[in-house]
């Protein structure tokens, strides 16, 4: 299916309004999984021509992905990742694990960013960062598109070198997503020590169900954090 290449229009337009020098986009993978870290990574493009093929890491083939995730790393000013551990979004909730793990992307890049792009239509990042939103950013911008890609093959790397000492799960397959396999060797087997415990997918498994945390963090809340990462990727 066509699809429009994402341009730097967003970029422009923060550096035309806010006179921001530096701007980085932002997107994260793993929200919705049941097992494994959220991951985002934070990317500086410039106003370079971006390399052939780029858009939403969803929308690539898994092996044009990978290879452009090569070429990405490269071609990008500057890029970083960060991580927040299941232990950590079970502990936080979501949204404060996103804020985490985007925070600890952006500190670790070797400048600072005066604005960021933020895929999506919710601002989880917050001060002290200059934020804009955008829908489907992935798709039209290119720092995003970048970041998209760099933190999908990243993540899905991790999660396959996670698997290795769990190849019921097949994680290298779903990557902690979903699907009838991860599903029949979390009945099997329950949870490793890999996966989400606060998540509804425990409801459904009466062998395991006892195992379930209680959410202890309000929906939506994102509080303070400070610290390293407790999860060792």
């Amino acid at each position: 299916m066509p699809y429009e290449p994402p341009t730097h229009r967003v970029e422009r337009s923060l550096r035309a309004t806010t006179g921001a020098k530096i701007v980085a986009g932002v997107d994260e993978v793993g929200r919705g999984a049941w097992a494994g870290p959220v991951t985002v990574c934070a990317a500086v493009t410039g106003l370079r021509r971006p390399p052939e093929g780029l858009t939403d890491s969803k929308l690539l083939a898994p092996k044009r992905r990978a290879e452009l995730a090569a070429e990405l790393v490269s071609w990008v000013t500057a890029h970083a990742l960060g991580h927040a551990s299941p232990e950590e979004i079970d502990d936080l909730g979501m949204t404060a694990a996103l804020r985490l793990a985007a925070g600890r992307a952006l500190e670790a890049l070797p400048v600072r960013p005066d604005a960021v792009i933020l895929d999506g239509k919710h601002d989880y990042l917050g001060a002290p960062w200059r934020v804009r939103t955008v829908i489907k950013g992935d798709q039209s911008c290119v720092a995003v598109a970048a970041a998209s890609v760099i933190a999908k093959v990243r993540r899905d790397k991790m999660m396959a070198e996670l698997g290795v000492d769990h190849a019921d799960f097949d994680f290298a397959a779903n990557v902690g997503y979903p699907s009838p396999v991860h599903r029949a060797a979390l009945e099997e087997w329950g949870p490793t020590p890999y996966h989400r415990l606060s998540w509804a997918y425990l409801d459904a498994l009466p062998r395991w169900r006892h195992l379930k945390k209680a959410r202890t963090w309000a929906e939506g809340s994102v509080p303070e954090i400070e610290g390293q990462l407790g999860f060792d990727f």
